[in-house]
């Protein structure tokens, strides 16, 4: 096992360890890490390890994932940068318990602080933008948030570039506190978020934590052309395609080579993402195995990465092949033009 180093969060200065562990699956009988002993001991090999991240939610296992985490973190609340997100709904017969909406931020902040045993949230996430809400109430409601000190920083997930690039510039403008993060999904095989919300991270100077990273069960070594399927995979009863097949039998390939498992060499790839924007793959488990696995940070050498980036390679899309061949060429371009 690793000892992980540490990351700035976006334009801040607090410290996250380059892994974040997703604990949606805390308190899920039946499916995930279901006991509090087994998300103890989960999250003390993530603490061993040097990790300090955690990501939850209110919606996560209908609120009890904050509860077993807030009671395990209670004994040393200060060491862990805590978060948790809002605007799923809570109660589908009121059209006001979920949104991005001022009301609803206020009923799930409260919530969430209560759940979690805590009188403050290192990071809070929109969940997902509603559609509805006016950034600029969101941005406002947000800031009051961090005024009030139940809020330390902001994130935003699932939501498109050009919403949160205005939040952000709203947020400047008024002097508000703006977002330090994006959560995405991000994996070797969903890379569409390199066209354009890890370039606005990247310009916007924004973490990016990147849920998914082994692809929904596809990039964990259990999938492959040469391969049964396995039939209690996530990816049981659906389609997959010969695309996926292919980045997981590259995936495959070099694991093998390195003698390590296809998870680590999944992580790895993420992790050496550094140049598009900060990257933070966030580790969700079902069980401790998984997590002693993915704490085996590995750094892959330069072939490697080649072969996956090939392997795993977006098809070109407008306009960001179309302006670039032009740019290339630019003063051709300025030559025709003046013709």
């Amino acid at each position: 096992m690793t000892t992980m180093r540490y990351r700035l969060l976006g334009r801040s200065g607090v410290r996250v360890s380059e892994l974040c562990l997703g604990t949606m699956m805390f308190g899920y009988p039946g499916l995930g890490v279901a006991t509090a002993a087994e998300a103890d001991g989960a999250l003390k090999r993530f603490a061993e390890a040097g990790g300090n991240f955690l990501d939850t939610a209110n919606r996560y296992a209908g609120g009890e994932s904050e509860r077993v985490v807030g009671e395990l973190i209670k004994p040393d609340r200060d060491r862990w940068v805590l978060g948790t997100k809002y605007g799923l709904s809570s109660d589908p017969s009121d059209p006001n318990a979920g949104g991005t909406h001022r009301k609803s931020l206020r009923r799930a902040v409260e919530a969430s602080l209560k759940r979690l045993g805590t009188d403050y949230l290192d990071l809070y996430w929109v969940h997902i933008w509603d559609g509805y809400t006016p950034i600029e109430e969101v941005v406002t409601a947000l800031d009051d948030l961090v005024r009030s000190g139940k809020v330390l920083y902001l994130g935003i997930s699932d939501t498109p570039a050009w919403l949160v690039s205005r939040a952000v510039t709203i947020a400047e403008e008024r002097g508000l506190t703006p977002f330090s993060a994006i959560q995405i999904p991000y994996s070797l095989v969903e890379r569409t978020v390199e066209r354009e919300l890890l370039p606005m991270a990247k310009a916007l100077d924004l973490a990016v934590t990147g849920w998914a990273p082994l692809g929904g069960g596809l990039l964990t070594g259990r999938y492959g052309s040469d391969r049964e399927r396995p039939a209690d995979g996530r990816r049981a009863g659906s389609e997959i395609s010969e695309r996926e097949l292919a980045i997981a039998d590259a995936l495959n390939a070099v694991a093998d080579a390195r003698g390590a498992s296809a998870s680590q060499v999944a992580l790895a790839w993420l992790r050496a993402q550094q140049h598009r924007a900060l990257t933070i793959p966030i580790v969700g488990i079902r069980n401790e195995a998984q997590l002693v696995d993915n704490l085996r940070l590995l750094d892959l050498e330069p072939e490697e990465l080649r072969q996956l980036d090939e392997a795993s390679a977006l098809t070109p899309e407008f306009p960001h092949e179309f302006a670039g061949e032009r740019y290339a060429h630019g003063d051709a371009v300025v030559e025709y033009h003046r013709r």
